[in-house]
């Protein structure tokens, strides 16, 4: 079976968000499962110089765009055992960062237009493409439109992923049209109209042969008016196609037995565990003291994240004999916020505005506790690898949160965290509170620590399932 992976992002070559590390470990995992498995991605600035040094032009051809015709190069490398294919234009992808441009709808669908040229002309024709989020949901509608007499070309299926439905790329009508080269006819109820304006993640969901996302319970969620982002209505159509798969992570990466960014590797030593907290609480100048339970967040500051409920909790989380530490970047008022918090709790609490890998691994591998209060999560990887690191989740019932935690029972000494439904400050606090009232018992904390240990976070299940997806597909 050969699978072509489109997506705007993947590790290692680069990454902004969740969606990177899918699209960098689930092909590893299809591959060990025999899948022969491309993945196609931008040629970004930003991806390392010693990828792209290696990289070599395959093919070179012009992309019809509307009225313009670009140059794109097809470029090849091999990273971890996996053959990426990247789509070089530097007008259009070598730049400062990957997204947040006023010509995003012209950049992907170059994109998309790109993919399916190079398919005829690099002798890629698939059984099947894997398309993310809203930068490739152009691909199916132009697979089952402009493309569906060409030869070859009919025979494609497609699976369209929703990693986070509330980003869509909408664009005004006139603009995709101009495009696109499409008519009216292409802007109706069942394609790509969405409220006047065109959508590329609507036309994902209506042209793709399945659709899958990434997590059981966000999949029932996206279902309803409140998480549906305007478009409860054609998930709701499409329901039989739909999968709900959780996300895994790269264990090998994740491994705090072998991560170079640890002082002190371990397993499952809570001995070894402590030790790396006393050394991070030194490095952020907070009180070194093993004792006190410390909380960690490796998180985007935005709204979706539950940093609402965080402002209105921490006058008294601050009362706690805790230590809070954050590392993220995002919303303006959030960072002021937080800043302004840490300024007055200098000795419980610590925040590092940005993102540093090394010392995200440290702060997953020194916490504690991990809290993630989100309004909503697709599925979200960061309580995945806490527990890989041994940290216990503190989460609210939300999409993959819920299908990855479980609440720790008293008497049945069943579950690997904490977890609360409402979405309320006083709902946060609580829980908090009920998880440092089990820290200090140790047996029972050990007990937690390792009920989260038995579960393999890894791909393999998922991966299972998707290639059970593909099969329904690729006969």
């Amino acid at each position: 079976m050969r699978v072509l992976f489109a997506a705007s992002e993947a590790m290692p070559l680069v990454k902004t968000g969740g969606l990177a590390d899918v699209v960098g470990a689930l092909p590893k995992a299809l591959a060990k499962k025999g899948v022969d498995v491309t993945v196609v991605l931008p040629k970004y600035g930003e991806i390392p110089k010693a990828i792209t040094d290696r990289a070599i032009t395959v093919a070179v051809m012009e992309v019809q765009l509307g009225w313009r015709r670009q140059y794109c190069g097809i470029q090849e490398v091999m990273v971890d055992g996996i053959r990426f294919l990247l789509i070089d234009n530097e007008f259009y992808f070598y730049r400062g960062s990957l997204y947040g441009y006023g010509d995003e709808a012209e950049r992907f669908a170059f994109f998309s237009f790109a993919v399916l040229e190079m398919l005829e002309k690099f002798d890629l024709l698939p059984d099947l493409i894997h398309c993310h989020d809203w930068q490739t949901g152009l691909i199916p509608f132009l697979l089952r439109t402009r493309y569906a007499n060409r030869p070859g070309y009919r025979d494609i299926r497609t699976v369209f992923t929703i990693h986070n439905l509330q980003y869509q790329g909408v664009f005004s009508r006139a603009l995709l049209q101009d495009l696109l080269a499409t008519g009216d006819d292409s802007f109706t109820q069942d394609s790509l109209d969405f409220y006047g304006a065109g959508s590329c993640m609507k036309a994902g969901l209506r042209f793709a042969d399945k659709l899958s996302t990434v997590s059981l319970t966000y999949s029932y969620e996206i279902q309803t008016e409140e998480y549906g982002e305007k478009l409860d209505g054609v998930i709701r159509q499409r329901a039989h196609d739909l999968w709900g798969i959780v996300n895994g992570i790269d264990t090998e990466v994740y491994d705090p037995m072998n991560d170079p960014f640890l002082k002190f590797p371990f397993l499952d030593s809570l001995d070894k565990k402590r030790q790396n907290k006393t050394a991070l609480q030194s490095e952020l100048g907070l009180p070194v003291d093993e004792t006190i339970p410390m909380i960690g967040m490796v998180s985007r500051l935005s709204g979706q994240k539950g940093f609402d409920l965080i402002s209105e909790a921490l006058p008294a989380l601050m009362k706690e004999n805790i230590q809070l530490v954050i590392l993220g970047s995002g919303e303006h008022n959030i960072e002021s916020m937080l800043q302004h918090t840490f300024m007055n709790n200098r000795d419980k609490m610590a925040v590092w505005f940005g993102f540093n890998e090394g010392l995200a691994r440290r702060f997953y591998a020194a916490s504690d506790m991990y809290l993630m209060p989100s309004r909503f999560e697709p599925c979200g990887l960061s309580q995945l690898i806490a527990l890989r690191y041994r940290s216990v989740p503190i989460v609210r019932e939300t999409g993959g949160l819920r299908d990855t935690v479980e609440s720790y029972n008293e008497y049945k000494g069943s579950g690997n965290g904490f977890t609360f439904g409402p979405a309320t400050a006083k709902d946060l606090i609580y829980t908090v509170r009920r998880a440092l009232s089990f820290f200090d018992q140790k047996e029972i904390w050990a007990r937690i620590v390792a009920n989260g240990s038995k579960k393999d976070y890894g791909w393999d299940s998922s991966a299972q399932l998707y290639y059970k997806l593909y099969r329904e597909l690729v006969t």
